[in-house]
């Protein structure tokens, strides 16, 4: 999914895709705009998505105000509350939401499932290439 809005970004602006794990208060200082992206688990957001958030947050708190965010939610369910967990990191730094957080909910519901590598099917992906070019026309034309 993250893949996919980057690749519908880039005709835009320069894009960078950093996993949660290997990204940093710099790389937020640097952008002009993010969109997050992240899976749900048992209801939340990734413990490593909450890690990158845990790491930043006091970084960066006061010098992104205003900046464009949009969310990307990989969910079991129904992905509702990982996507309230970003955007109340968001509403805390000040960031502008500038499209509605897109869940793609794999309906992955038994050990099995859940456990499985995810295939998102192309409709989906779709969906994840047309935000990212939302953004990065956004961005690209002073929009946000």
């Amino acid at each position: 999914m993250a893949q996919a809005a980057c690749d519908g970004a880039i005709a835009e602006i320069e894009t960078v895709l950093k996993l949660a794990e290997n990204a940093s208060a710099a790389d937020l200082l640097a952008a002009d705009g993010y969109i997050f992206a992240a899976p749900e688990n048992l209801a939340a957001i990734s413990g490593i998505m909450k890690d990158f958030y845990d790491r930043t947050y006091y970084d960066v708190l006061g010098k992104l105000e205003g900046r464009p965010y949009a969310q990307m939610v990989c969910a079991g369910s129904d992905g509702e509350n990982a996507v309230r967990q970003t955007a109340r990191i968001a509403t805390g730094w000040r960031l502008k939401q500038v499209q509605e957080p897109l869940i793609i909910c794999t309906h992955a519901q038994t050990r099995k499932q859940i456990l499985a590598e995810k295939s998102i099917v192309e409709t989906d992906l779709q969906q994840c290439r047309e935000l990212g070019a939302l953004m990065g026309a956004g961005l690209s034309l002073g929009v946000f």
